[in-house]
C-alpha cells in the first residue's frame, strides 16, 4: 500500500511537470498532441493506482472486522475448554449471598468458597471505559465502539470494567444485529464471570439472543436460569415476564 502511495505521489509530480511543458511550449504541432497524450495515460494510471489504493483500505478493514471476531470466537473456546476441565475437577461454586451480581439461588446455601475479588479500575481505565460509554450511548458508533471494547479488553484484562466490557460488546452486536457474536460475549459474562454484578443482566440478554436465533427452548432455559440464580435482580423480573408471555 505504502508503495502505491508513493506511485501516486510520483505520478502526480509527473502531471505537474508535463502541464508545466505543455504551457511554455509553442501552440500547435506534434510536441504539443504527444504532451496532451502523455498527460491521458499519467491520469489513467493515477486513477488506476488510487483505486489499487482503495481497494487495499477497504481490504485492511475487512480483515480487521474478521480479527475482531476471531478474538471472541478464540475467547469463546477457551472458555468451553476451561469448562470442561473444571468439570473434571468438580462442581463449580454457585454464586454467594455477598455478591454484587444477585443472590445464591434458591434453595441453596452459599458456598465456602468466597466471591472474587475483581480489580478496580485507576483514573486512565476509567476514562476509557467512559469514552467507550459515549461511543454507545451518545454517538451511536457502534463500530467504532466495537474496535475500542476489543481493544480496552486486551489492555485491561480481569478487572471489574473487563466484565462490562464483554457484556456491552454483546449489547452492541446485539443492536447490529449480529446475533451469534452477541451471544458469545453474554456467554463469557455468563459463565467465567457468573458472580459479577453484570452476571444476571448477561444471562437475560443471552436468553433474548436465542429468541431472536429462533432457539426458544434455550430461551427459555437461560430465562428460568436468571430468575432461580438472580431472583432478586432487576434481570429476574423481565425474565419472568418473558416466561409468562412464552
Amino acid at each position: 500500500m505504502r508503495k502505491s502511495l508513493m506511485a501516486t505521489v510520483a505520478l502526480s509530480l509527473a502531471l505537474g511537470q508535463a502541464g508545466s511543458a505543455l504551457a511554455q511550449s509553442a501552440p500547435g504541432g506534434q510536441a504539443n498532441a504527444e504532451m496532451f497524450y502523455m498527460i491521458q495515460q499519467l491520469q489513467q494510471e493515477v486513477r488506476r493506482l488510487q483505486g489499487e489504493v482503495e481497494e487495499q483500505r477497504n481490504q485492511i478493514d475487512r480483515l480487521s472486522r474478521q480479527s475482531r471476531d476471531r478474538y471472541i470466537d478464540l475467547d469463546q473456546r477457551i472458555l468451553d475448554l476451561s469448562g470442561k476441565l473444571d468439570g473434571q475437577g468438580g462442581a463449580q461454586p454457585a454464586p454467594s449471598a455477598g455478591n454484587a451480581g444477585g443472590e445464591s439461588p434458591a434453595g441453596e446455601s452459599p458456598q465456602a468458597t468466597p466471591t472474587r475479588e475483581y480489580r478496580q479500575p485507576d483514573a486512565k481505565e476509567r476514562a476509557a471505559y467512559q469514552e467507550i460509554q459515549a461511543l454507545i450511548r451518545e454517538q451511536k458508533d457502534y463500530d467504532a465502539a466495537i474496535g475500542k471494547l476489543y481493544d480496552f479488553i486486551g489492555e485491561y484484562p480481569e478487572g471489574d470494567l473487563t466484565v462490562n466490557a464483554y457484556y456491552w460488546l454483546g449489547e452492541v452486536y446485539l443492536v447490529q444485529p449480529k446475533l451469534e457474536q452477541a451471544k458469545q460475549a453474554f456467554t463469557i459474562v455468563a459463565t467465567r464471570y457468573a458472580d459479577h454484578r453484570k452476571a444476571s443482566d448477561a444471562v437475560y440478554k443471552l436468553g433474548v439472543t436465542n429468541d431472536r436465533l429462533g432457539d426458544k427452548a434455550e430461551a427459555r432455559r437461560q430465562m428460568e436460569k436468571v430468575v432461580k440464580s438472580y431472583p432478586n435482580s432487576g434481570a429476574a423480573k423481565l425474565a419472568g415476564e418473558y416466561l409468562a408471555a412464552n
